[in-house]
């Protein structure tokens, strides 16, 4: 594990020195920015908004300097970040995600889960895209919407879209980066039910790839509940494939084949209209229908392309159960990271440290899924506690830490693996936390 962390703060740190060579490409102002010395030069700026926890900024600027008379003042901080774009960091973290080569496989496949999560904003009027003014006489609030592609079996993050929640369109962020993942290795995208449609599908099956999405059971309409599918069997479970001809244009064929799309339905491979005497164009689909039982009531809806001898239902099951891991990751991101605690209320200085909190959440989880615990004979497994590896890598990147101690801080602090249950959900506002009681 030590040559691990060394490794992985290495690739890093020379992600930093790439990005801190060029700053001409990054400033707002290239002919004027970062050309004299001072105490916040880029690279310094870059790496003290990497390490910012959930203090104020004057408090994040005491521990990065250690109470040093010489510590810059929170202005000047503000005043240097106000210089370097988001795409700095944006560039930095998919710099970071590209340099780390091993992968982890199930099957010979990445497996890549889709998802978005809104994120609670100090107030801004300024900021349209993302303020929302309650009709009621509440109090209004501004929300962004994360979206994100997670690596399940490396848990870390590989690409991400923000947007202000008045403009976001996970459907678009998705198929967006779909289309750029470059990675050649085959891959299983995973999504939730927010994403089931045929423009999700196709762009996947244009990159050669394969997908799992939940979708609506056949009672709820969505997809499934316009195919022809025939029937159950004596479980209420099926397993079918369906080929589909989508097209624009509205024929009186016989063919179930056939579908329907109409100009308002967003499908990247055909044209939005037609002459009336045109042919007909269409672009064929290929999916498998699984549904399965999960309660003596309830049922679950999976749309894929992946083959049956090799993903049976149970296979699948599993599959769409690791989904998870980008929840919880998102849990982690906003608190044990402190994104929620962001310090600023203009959007730009907000991606800045959404990208950060990337790039740190994706450092942390890639030296400790290296250290090896030893299982002994105990009630439960054992995993690192997360909310302290977070402290002991930030630490470790800092340099106030070696590599050798960072091994045994994390190896200290432990947590049992218990199994997972599922509460209610229940509906629980959060709004974002004030500047004024921060931890100083």
């Amino acid at each position: 594990m030590k040559h691990t962390a060394k490794r992985i703060k290495r690739i890093l740190k020379k992600c930093l020195k790439e990005i801190s060579d060029h700053p001409e490409l990054f400033a707002k102002n290239p002919q004027k920015n970062f050309k004299r010395k001072r105490k916040l030069p880029f690279e310094e700026v870059l790496k003290l908004v990497l390490s910012m926890a959930g203090k104020s900024i004057r408090g994040e600027l005491m521990d990065y300097f250690g109470l040093k008379l010489s510590t810059p003042t929170a202005s000047a901080l503000v005043q240097q970040k106000n210089k370097i774009n988001y795409s700095a960091f944006e560039t930095l973290f998919h710099n970071f995600v590209d340099a780390i080569n091993e992968q982890d496989l199930l099957d010979g496949y990445r497996l890549i889960a889709m998802d978005g999560s809104d994120l609670h904003v100090p107030i801004n009027k300024n900021e349209p895209d993302s303020f929302h003014q309650n009709k009621n006489g509440d109090k209004p609030y501004n929300l962004l919407h994360i979206n994100a592609l997670y690596d399940l079996r490396r848990r870390i993050y590989v690409d991400g879209i923000i947007e202000g929640r008045k403009k976001e369109n996970e459907c678009k962020a998705f198929v967006t980066m779909v289309d750029r993942d470059s990675s050649p290795i085959p891959t299983i995208y995973i999504a939730d039910r927010g994403f089931e449609a045929y423009n999700n599908m196709a762009h996947i099956q244009e990159k050669g790839q394969k997908f799992l999405i939940r979708a609506k059971d056949f009672s709820y309409g969505g997809i499934v509940y316009s195919l022809d599918l025939g029937e159950f069997d004596e479980n209420g479970e099926m397993d079918k494939n369906v080929t589909l001809h989508l097209t624009r244009k509205n024929t009186k064929s016989d063919d179930k084949n056939f579908k329907f799309l109409n100009s308002k339905c967003v499908f990247d491979f055909l044209p939005t209209s037609y002459k009336r005497k045109s042919p007909i164009v269409s672009y064929e689909l290929n999916f498998r229908v699984v549904r399965f039982k999960l309660s003596e009531n309830s049922y679950e809806v999976l749309l894929t392309n992946l083959d049956r001898d090799q993903f049976d239902i149970n296979k699948l099951k599993n599959l769409y159960a690791m989904r998870w891991g980008i929840e919880t990751s998102f849990r982690a991101l906003k608190h044990t990271l402190t994104l929620s605690l962001v310090h600023s209320k203009k959007t730009e200085y907000i991606l800045q440290e959404i990208f950060a909190k990337f790039i740190m959440y994706n450092f942390t989880e890639l030296i400790t899924s290296h250290v090896i615990i030893k299982q002994k004979n105990r009630k439960y497994p054992y995993q690192i506690n997360f909310s302290a590896a977070v402290r002991i890598c930030r630490n470790f990147f800092l340099k106030n830490i070696s590599p050798s101690k960072t091994e045994a801080l994390l190896l200290k602090h432990l947590l049992p693996i218990r199994k997972r249950t599922s509460p209610p959900r229940g509906n629980r506002s959060y709004s974002a936390s004030t500047f004024l009681y921060r931890i100083p």
